[in-house]
């Protein structure tokens, strides 16, 4: 039987955050870097584990989003993983409801950047797909991130939003969005 688990990092112990990265590194094939681990702490974990063995993960931390002239707090989901022989159960959209009961609790809305394997789960859950132009807002001013057009979702929540619109992004680094 599986179970699952919300957790903030900072509950999170030496021993479950190395599993973590652990299971990230082999679903995603050694493509996970340090920089994407990074985005995916300091906010709130969801945990699925399947006779004491962890087999999927997903965060949710709180980003800065610019849309129609007003900040926004953004649940951004990052680093959303089921171990490859546990695909395909239920798993991903166990860790999607506890995530996204989290971004309806605390944000303005959610935002994610999904790759082609994860696009359908999330316009299936209602996440709509961002079709104006992405950004980076940088210390020089809003920077075009043409290369994110088109991967990025958002799921409402209490603002409205013109999904044509200009969406930007708070800077880190490693991936904008």
């Amino acid at each position: 039987m599986s179970t699952t688990a919300v957790r903030r990092t900072a509950d999170l112990d030496a021993r479950t955050l190395s599993a973590i990265r652990g299971l990230l590194d082999e679903a995603f094939d050694g493509d996970f870097t340090d920089a994407d681990w990074a985005h995916a702490l300091d906010g709130t974990h969801a945990l699925v584990h399947h006779e004491g063995r962890l087999v999927g993960h997903g965060s949710v931390v709180r980003r800065q989003l610019w849309h129609g002239g007003r900040t926004l707090r953004a649940g951004y989901v990052e680093a959303v993983a089921v171990v490859p022989d546990r695909r395909r159960q239920g798993i991903a959209t166990a860790l999607m409801d506890a995530l996204e009961t989290a971004i309806r609790a605390d944000h303005d809305l959610g935002a994610l950047s999904a790759s082609d394997d994860g696009a359908g789960l999330y316009a299936a859950r209602g996440w709509l797909l961002w079709v104006g132009p992405t950004s980076v807002r940088t210390a020089e001013g809003d920077r075009r991130t043409p290369e994110d057009d088109g991967s990025v979702f958002v799921l409402p929540g209490t603002v409205a939003l013109d999904l044509r619109g200009a969406l930007t992004c708070d800077w880190r680094e490693g991936d904008f969005w």
